[in-house]
């Protein structure tokens, strides 16, 4: 692969070629993909989608939202000290093409905003539950009417996959989705390849989907024009990564590692005793103990190391990028940058807590079995409706059922896998808020 291609400011429905030399730097492209994340629908109804509490009401607990903006800013981060390592090394991407260093920090950016968007209500869980409705629930009777690929989208459904048909699905009069540069989305697509074969390698870039059978045409437009190498041989479409994928990805474990730790001693999930012994592990070389000591509060306490920590990952995952910058652009590293970090061992020290003492805590189980509950029931309703409206046998109940899809929604879908992603697809757009009172709409307990 070559820097090049891989910083294409190509857009969905371009004719031709947008160089960078050309560009309005006052209006850089890559900038105008995070300004059009920023601005859409699906982006702004992460504020009320679940990080790690669902449906908590705690002022300092992270939303979709927030933890997507954070990772924006440590993606920001990554990138430009990456894109200062490479400017260096190649210095006609500056001097011939025009790229800047904060192009770099630009495209992951936009790529880290946007890394979270096609996730459905009540966190991962709302992955399994979408999924789970058609491996063992009312969905699987539809498994004979699909391919083996259709099928796996829909009982592995993946919040990558979701995202990325987010991005670029046309809809009457909107062709294109939001039109983002191909360089952003290459950054965005962590695994680029087809939901089969499942797992085929250890490679990071397998672990899973970043696609589904109705982008598969666009995704390997976007890959092939960036000059992605192909790993997947015959009838499966694979790719190696996009090398900025790996630091979004980075941004992502960062924050999630540290940022979830901290909600979790701001709620009492972890005491701080606890906590210090595995934060300063991370900040031994950088932190001020006389500043340190001065700050009152937990709160204070824990932002402060929070910070220091965050930082120490940063530096050592541009290290880690820029010694194996080489195999990367031939595709010939397997690995997550944090794989390879000299803080790997405290980093699954501290995921390790987070598993057992928020993740698996009462109240985010609680909160995760009312999420399947609702999401199952909306998908069993919807689905049902949409398909009868389509086969001629729409009940009435059916029509009052589709009147509360919203507008951009009351689409034609002539192929069954489509009509049944397309419902997976409203309701994992919906918010944990948005979900819980259309549940009660549809139960009758919501009558005003």
């Amino acid at each position: 692969m070559n820097w090049e291609q891989l910083l294409s400011l190509k857009r969905q429905g371009d004719k031709g070629k947008r160089l960078r030399i050309e560009q309005d730097d006052t209006r850089l492209g890559f900038e105008v993909d995070y300004d059009r994340i920023i601005f859409s629908s699906a982006f702004r109804s992460l504020q009320d989608k679940t990080q790690v509490i669902p449906l908590s009401k705690t002022d300092f607990v992270h939303t979709r939202l927030t933890h997507s903006l954070e990772v924006s800013v440590v993606g920001r981060s990554l990138g430009r000290l990456v894109g200062k390592k490479i400017i260096e090394k190649y210095l006609h991407l500056k001097e011939v093409h025009g790229y800047q260093m904060n192009d770099f920090g630009a495209i992951v950016a936009a790529a880290s905003l946007a890394h979270d968007i096609g996730n459905p209500p009540f966190g991962h869980s709302g992955e399994k539950a979408i999924g789970e409705y058609f491996s063992i629930g009312k969905g699987l009777q539809y498994k004979e009417q699909l391919s083996a690929k259709e099928w796996q989208d829909l009982i592995d459904f993946e919040g990558n996959a979701n995202g990325f048909s987010v991005l670029n699905s046309s809809r009457p009069g909107v062709d294109g989705g939001i039109r983002l540069s191909y360089a952003t989305l290459g950054a965005f697509m962590k695994y680029p390849k087809e939901s089969l074969p499942k797992k085929p390698t250890k490679n990071i870039a397998d672990k899973k989907y970043g696609f589904f059978q109705t982008d598969k045409t666009f995704f390997q437009e976007v890959a092939s024009e960036m000059g992605m190498i192909i790993n997947k041989k015959g009838d499966d479409i694979g790719f190696e990564r996009h090398p900025l994928a790996y630091l979004v990805e980075a941004a992502d474990d960062i924050c999630y590692t540290i940022i979830d730790f901290e909600d979790g001693i701001n709620l009492g999930l972890v005491s701080e005793d606890f906590a210090l012994e595995y934060l300063i592990k991370l900040v031994k070389d950088s932190i001020d103990t006389s500043k340190y000591k001065t700050l009152e509060t937990k709160e204070d306490r824990i932002s402060y190391l929070r910070a220091l920590a965050i930082g120490s990952l940063i530096n050592d995952a541009v290290k880690v990028f820029i010694e194996n910058e080489e195999a990367i652009m031939k595709g010939e590293f397997p690995f997550a940058l944090t794989d390879k970090s000299k803080y790997k061992a405290q980093m699954d020290d501290i995921i390790k807590i987070s598993v057992n003492n928020i993740y698996q805590s009462r109240e985010v189980v609680e909160k995760e079995i009312v999420g399947y509950q609702i999401i199952q029931t909306l998908l069993d309703k919807f689905i049902t409706a949409f398909n009868n409206k389509y086969d001629g046998k729409l009940s009435n109940y059916d029509g009052l059922i589709l009147k509360m899809l919203p507008e951009k929604h009351q689409l034609v879908k002539e192929n069954l896998y489509e009509r049944l992603l397309h419902i997976c697809h409203f309701v994992s757009m919906l918010t944990d808020g948005n979900a819980l009172e259309l549940y009660d709409t549809i139960n009758g307990k919501k009558t005003n």
